[in-house]
């Protein structure tokens, strides 16, 4: 009888339990059924809009790349005008918009569009490509609805977050999920490559709006998907307003984006790497050259040093450190941590800009050699920062190669060193600036290509 009883006030016991558990997984009053994001779009969807841009395209003719057909039936002029659709995110009553660099590439035209109709002509006042971010101002009297900008470092993985935007040209649309994950690192959309992931369907035609915590403030830009379908798999990246609010700030006062210049490359801590220093885990950054009277240089770091937090943040990999070394601006000093001889220290980095010398120069290549349709700058350490060079690279890069251009056709690539032409050793853009002018029988060019020498000859 005993055992009996016992067994009777174990089962009720356990019935208690799970009847409990079951009332706090179920709404409890009528308000808590009626929750809802409704409050936060109400306030942030406003501040959203389309863009539209209009651009050139080159349209194929029907003989293809056949130049014998090509010659006799030229026809007309191959372009036609093109469209493209993206979503912003106004973020100043006055009129300023940020969205993706991508969205407005090659853009003749620009206009914003607002949900409740109104749609405005927007001119391009910063363009930034290493962060994939781009600053509009609205042609028309504010004040508009905008959205202040959130702080991306108190967000938390598992907190709901909203993505507005205009996916597939079908209207504004808001799609709710969860940050993913926070300080992606590997993905290779832009130089920032430090982005929050979410599950919040994100879809073309998103790239440029908004991603917004639940006190209505935006902490990313929606930029990318990760897709094998073309449509959202769950797995969508923004970049952090952190990132967001240099380029915004860069807009306001009519410079370019300027970032803090290390004056050292970095490489990431491998297992090996980590053993052989003593490390716990394959964190940081280590340090793997360093520029004479450079910032790094002048705080005292060593070859060897790994970076393991910026500031107090942790620095996971090399593009972590990018990132957030970046968005320290370039006032004042950073407090870097370092890992040497298996001990902590701190040594103090000014934030400075990386010098110009020499001037960059940047000239355009003539059309009749096989440089036409790039752009070309000497070699500084601003300018190798800018292009993800070695930091002891001298000489003249190329910094632009237009699209369907004779240099793309002959293999010519951004980061490509221009080293000898014909015999002649380049030394600055005027120098190959003139030789390009030459009507030459031929052409032996040699070029540097992370960290390989590459010999193209071509008829003149």
């Amino acid at each position: 009888m005993r055992i009996t009883a016992l067994v009777v006030i174990a089962i009720t016991t356990l019935a208690t339990l799970v009847t409990s558990a079951s009332a706090q997984d179920v709404p409890r009053s009528r308000a808590e059924i009626t929750l809802s994001f409704a409050p936060v779009v109400r306030e942030a969807a406003p501040a959203v809009v389309n863009v539209h841009t209009a651009r050139q395209v080159e349209r194929r003719s029907l003989f293809g790349d056949d130049p014998f057909m090509r010659h006799f039936f030229r026809g007309p002029q191959m372009r036609e005008r093109g469209s493209a659709l993206g979503s912003g995110v106004v973020v100043d009553p006055a009129g300023l918009v940020v969205t993706n660099a991508h969205v407005i590439r090659d853009a003749r035209e620009i206009r914003v569009s607002f949900n409740d109709k109104r749609e405005y002509v927007a001119t391009l006042l910063l363009k930034d490509e290493r962060t994939d971010l781009a600053v509009l101002e609205i042609a028309g009297e504010g004040p508009f609805p905008h959205l202040p900008l959130g702080d991306p470092s108190a967000l938390e993985v598992g907190d709901l977050v909203l993505a507005i935007g205009n996916p597939f040209g079908v209207g504004q649309t808001v799609t709710q999920g969860i940050v993913s994950a926070l300080a992606r690192t590997q993905v290779g959309v832009s130089d920032s490559r430090f982005f929050i992931q979410t599950d919040a369907a994100i879809n073309p035609g998103n790239s440029g709006g908004a991603l917004v915590d639940m006190r209505g403030t935006l902490v990313g830009i929606n930029t990318a998907i990760f897709t094998r379908s073309g449509g959202s798999n769950g797995i969508g990246f923004a970049i952090p307003t952190d990132m967001a609010r240099i380029v915004i700030e860069s807009a306001r006062t009519g410079g370019r984006v300027q970032r803090p210049w290390l004056g050292a490359r970095l490489s990431n801590v491998t297992r090996e790497l980590a053993s052989q220093l003593g490390l716990d885990r394959p964190v940081g950054a280590v340090v793997v050259e360093i520029v004479p009277d450079g910032p790094a240089s002048r705080a005292g770091l060593l070859v060897a040093d790994v970076i393991t937090h910026v500031d107090g943040i942790e620095v996971i990999d090399r593009e972590g450190f990018g990132y957030l070394f970046a968005t320290r601006g370039i006032e004042g000093e950073s407090e870097i941590t370092i890992m040497r001889d298996g001990a902590p220290r701190v040594v103090t980095v000014a934030l400075e800009t990386p010098p110009e010398r020499p001037e960059r120069d940047a000239r355009r290549m003539p059309d009749r050699s096989p440089f036409g349709g790039t752009i070309a700058m000497n070699l500084s350490p601003a300018v190798a920062d800018e292009l993800n060079l070695d930091l002891s690279t001298t000489g003249v890069v190329i910094a632009r190669v237009d699209r369907r251009s004779l240099a793309e056709r002959v293999g010519l690539k951004p980061g490509d060193i221009v080293r000898i032409v014909n015999g002649w050793r380049i030394e600055s853009t005027r120098m190959l600036e003139a030789i390009a002018r030459r009507r030459l029988p031929y052409w032996d060019v040699l070029i540097e290509r992370d960290g390989e020498q590459l010999s193209l000859v071509l008829g003149g």
